[in-house]
């Protein structure tokens, strides 16, 4: 008898396909879980190029895949940084192409303030490292600045504080750039403004600022975390404008502190570091007017005496001009003589030349002259003779040069072109007519459309006194005559009766 073997267990059961299979744990697992808390220790943290963030939460023991999607990043309380302790919050699911699970993240948020103490002080080491702390970098504050940029909540206590101590101490002109001063929009927000006042062009429609003030009031770390944000702290290191922080309380230090150029423990101190009191200073100037004052009265009557104790050492004034005196009675003595002397040499002199000027000698040099000239005459003509035969030699030659052949072929060809610029010229000019007659053709077809006769043809009518438009009922009643322009013509009607009442009887209307 032959055996028949029963088949296995499970031969007959359905036959599942991978995703059959992956859907369904996906299923199972976003059903059991739904929304969930999650407390662990960031791991590896991935920013992918499409702009997702890839992280692990671990404990001592396991590790959980997480993920936050590009349009989720901006809305995270804090941002996972490596060895962070934290709570995150999404949905639990899979991913079917790896066959593992993960967390997809919608909000993230460090475990306590020991965490966010301990992520705070590890990007102070990193910002310290860098130099961005330096004291070298720091740069003075301007004495009395011409515009002041405020950083901070337009609808707070603190930007009242600062305009009023401002208005008590110095008036100045402020501009105000409102920003978010605590959540996820501040950090981004705030580093905005600092780089905005910087990218503003001195001189320009809106005035560039002379120093800025980043003002937050107190809070807790959580409500001041977003100026312990690095994009913030980078944000003032790279400021050109000198910056005040003055964020929270005195007791209350955030990142943007380390890296100002002043920290001020409160808005209202920012404001008192800004600008002096001007009645101080205009009490020091007072003071400093009366100094110099009493210094130049001073140094006036210092030389005035001076000048009395020198004016006594000094001679007389006719002991020094004594012998000058007598130099000039004894020049003064001396001089006719002189001038008789001189006269009598130069007469002496005169008549000795007056010998040598004869007739005959004057004669011999004229004759001298002429023959010198006559000489250079005749060396002259030759030259010009050969002069000119050189030119015509040239002159020769150059009509040798100049056949009537080439000289009609080069008009020829500059007829030709002036006659394909002509035909150029019309092309373009009638181009140049078509667009315009286009053009002049759409500008009255937009002025018939425009036009209150196309009104017209809408049942509207215009009237007119005395041959002006009536605006109103009064113009129509003190009008002599009134004509009606309709669609299909223009109707002419008397002087409207005058009413003694200034309105109609109820329920009856005016025809024009």
């Amino acid at each position: 008898m032959d055996l028949i073997d029963d088949p296995r267990p499970g031969e007959n059961a359905h036959d599942y396909t991978v995703s059959e299979i992956s859907g369904a744990v996906k299923k199972v697992l976003e059903g059991e879980f739904g929304r969930i808390r999650v407390r662990g220790e960031v791991g590896r943290v991935f920013r992918a190029r499409s702009g997702h963030l890839y992280f692990d939460l671990k404990d001592d023991r396991n590790v959980l895949a997480s993920v936050a999607w590009k349009g989720q990043i901006a809305r995270l309380t804090a941002a996972p940084e490596e060895g962070m302790e934290v709570v995150a919050m999404g949905r639990l699911t899979t991913f079917g192409s790896q066959s593992k699970y993960q967390l997809t993240v919608d909000d993230l948020r460090p475990a306590g303030v020991g965490a966010l103490m301990a992520m705070l002080e590890k990007r102070k080491k990193a910002l310290e490292a860098e130099g961005l702390f330096d004291p070298a970098r720091k740069r003075p504050l301007p004495y009395l600045p011409e515009v002041i940029g405020v950083v901070t909540s337009p609808g707070g206590a603190v930007i009242r504080d600062i305009l009023h101590r401002l208005r008590d101490r110095f008036p100045r002109k402020v501009l105000v750039w409102p920003v978010a001063v605590q959540g996820a929009a501040c950090a981004p927000e705030v580093a905005r403004a600092i780089a905005g006042f910087n990218r503003l062009s001195p001189g320009g429609a809106v005035p560039r600022p002379d120093l800025i003030i980043v003002a937050r009031g107190g809070g807790s770390i959580e409500d001041l975390w977003g100026f312990n944000e690095e994009i913030v702290a980078r944000a003032a290191a790279e400021s050109a404008i000198p910056l005040i922080s003055a964020v929270g309380h005195e007791t209350d230090t955030t990142l943007i502190d380390y890296v100002a150029d002043r920290r001020a423990p409160t808005p209202t101190a920012a404001a008192e570091m800004a600008v002096p009191v001007r009645l101080e200073l205009m009490a020091w100037l007072d003071g400093q007017g009366a100094r110099m004052s009493g210094a130049v009265g001073r140094g006036v009557a210092q030389r005035r005496q001076r000048l009395g104790d020198l004016s006594r050492g000094l001679p007389r004034p006719e002991g020094l001009t004594a012998q000058a005196r007598q130099r000039l009675d004894w020049a003064a003595d001396r001089l006719p003589r002189a001038l008789t002397a001189g006269v009598e040499r130069r007469q002496a002199r005169l008549a000795t030349l007056a010998v040598t000027l004869r007739p005959g000698a004057l004669a011999r040099r004229i004759a001298d002259h002429r023959r010198a000239v006559d000489r250079t005459a005749q060396r002259l003509l030759p030259a010009l003779a050969r002069a000119v035969s050189r030119r015509h030699d040239m002159l020769d030659r150059a009509a040798a040069r100049l056949v009537p052949r080439n000289l009609a072929r080069r008009a020829a060809q500059g007829q030709e072109r002036l006659n394909d610029r002509g035909r150029s010229l019309d092309r373009a000019m009638a181009a140049r007519l078509e667009r315009l007659e286009q053009r002049l053709a759409a500008q009255g077809r937009l002025l018939t459309s425009l036009g209150y006769e196309a009104t017209l043809h809408r049942g509207y009518a215009v009237v007119r006194a005395d041959g002006a438009v009536a605006m109103d009922k009064s113009a129509a009643e003190g009008a002599r005559s009134l004509e009606i322009q309709f669609r299909d013509g223009r109707l002419t009607l008397g002087a409207p009766p005058r009413r003694k009442s200034a309105s109609p009887p109820k329920g009856q209307g005016e025809l024009f």
